[in-house]
């Protein structure tokens, strides 16, 4: 076909070539260098740009179909990329950065790769694996992080408090903003767009366990058919430690002679080694689990597992959860509102001020480095001081009862 300046008509009746395809390029005293149509065996027609980079390398930039673009305003397309491509752009380059853009599953990755598994400890991570799991990739997998708005999050935000309550919204937020804070780092974007989400309120809770409900719950562990769970509970009630410190526990951490727990930088929320003593009560709870592991271990001519709770897999591992058992152990306890795992560490801590301990004795048993940690447990203290001025008060009451006066007490003004 002789060369000219294509023309709509021109684009509609070129020939299709037998195979692959042919490329027909603008010509005349209007042309646009580079711009041409680009016909293919299957009948498809597109406007193209072939151009040059400042570094010298080749591009064919397509820039729309046939009929849906003609050829006016093809040609005009064509000339404003090769005003960008004066300038030193590369529009394909462009699109290809743009395709090959980070999106929020890849930032996911990558944060659980190549900074939770580094810096937060394993149950930290197996957390946000699976907040990323349940939320975030249902939500926004496939959008391009740079295109993530300050909108999707709220939007998020506020379907998972319709969900999962505001904790975990709230923990979801949180989440995100770390990690798009890591995005801007890591130069996927410029800005953080989950900074500035209005948080729902959080009231801080107080739960630790009466006389009453202790009792309770120490007959529901005696009649749990889970020894195993049961004796994680009675553990953590014994010590206050942590659920992820208890399950991870290995034999070697322990020294039943000398009663301490020496808890290693990898399993504590402090990362550092956590060195606790272990009351008698924890010593014989310690000894008889190693007793019947031994021995359990002899039956089945095996090693004793390294853990002191191992898992049920046959490939070993430590027990990763008790959330069933310990559900059914608050339903047998009779508990009237929620108690969570965790509130056996406030019990314990409870127990310990109520009894005239020092907050600094208090975090240094809980393996708190902040002395503002352990200042939630300040309160507690009123329980001691209440009980120390009734005494007064019962004296001094009696006293006036008996002699119709108050009688003062000696060493005062």
């Amino acid at each position: 076909m002789m060369r000219s300046l294509l023309t709509d008509k021109i684009v509609k009746d070129s020939p299709v070539p037998a195979t692959g395809n042919k490329i027909i390029y603008d010509d005349g005293e209007k042309a646009v260098k580079g711009f041409g149509l680009r016909v293919t065996a299957g009948g498809s027609r597109a406007f193209i740009l072939n151009y040059r980079t400042r570094s010298g390398m080749e591009r064919r930039y397509t820039i729309g179909k046939y009929p849906d673009w003609k050829v006016g305003p093809a040609r005009s397309e064509a000339m404003a990329l090769k005003q960008r491509i004066d300038r030193g752009e590369d529009p394909l380059a462009d699109i290809k950065a743009e395709r090959d853009a980070p999106t929020i599953a890849d930032l996911c990755a990558k944060f659980l790769l190549e900074h939770s598994e580094r810096k937060n400890r394993e149950t930290t991570t197996k957390n946000y694996k699976g907040a990323v799991d349940r939320w975030i990739l249902p939500e926004l997998k496939n959008r391009k992080v740079a295109d993530i708005g300050f909108s999707d999050v709220e939007n998020l935000h506020a379907k998972v408090t319709k969900a999962s309550g505001p904790y975990a919204a709230n923990r979801i937020a949180a989440l995100l903003s770390k990690m798009f804070s890591l995005a801007i780092k890591w130069q996927y974007r410029t800005d953080n767009p989950a900074r500035g989400i209005e948080r729902n309120q959080e009231l801080k809770r107080h739960r630790y366990l009466t006389g009453d409900e202790m009792t309770a719950l120490l007959a529901a562990l005696n009649a749990h058919s889970d020894k195993q769970a049961a004796n994680i509970v009675r553990l953590l009630l014994l010590t206050g430690a942590r659920r992820g410190e208890a399950l991870s526990a290995t034999w070697d951490q322990f020294d039943l002679t000398a009663g301490v727990w020496t808890k290693p930088g990898a399993t504590t929320k402090q990362k550092t080694d956590h060195r606790v003593p272990l009351s008698a009560p924890a010593r014989q709870l310690l000894s008889e689990i190693l007793a019947d592991e031994k021995a359990k271990a002899k039956a089945q001519k095996k090693e004793l597992a390294p853990w002191v709770f191992p898992g049920r897999l046959v490939d070993g591992g430590a027990r990763e959860g008790i959330r069933r058992p310990w559900d059914e152990m608050c339903v047998a306890a009779g508990f009237k509102t929620r108690v969570r795992i965790h509130d056996l560490r406030h019990t314990y801590a409870s127990i310990l001020a109520s009894s005239g301990l020092s907050l600094h004795i208090i975090g240094q048993l809980l393996g708190h480095t902040q002395a503002s940690t352990t200042h939630r447990y300040s309160h507690l203290f009123d329980d001691p001081l209440r009980a120390a001025t009734e005494r007064v008060g019962a004296i001094v009451g009696e006293k006036r009862e008996q002699t119709g006066e108050i009688i003062p007490i000696k060493g005062t003004a």
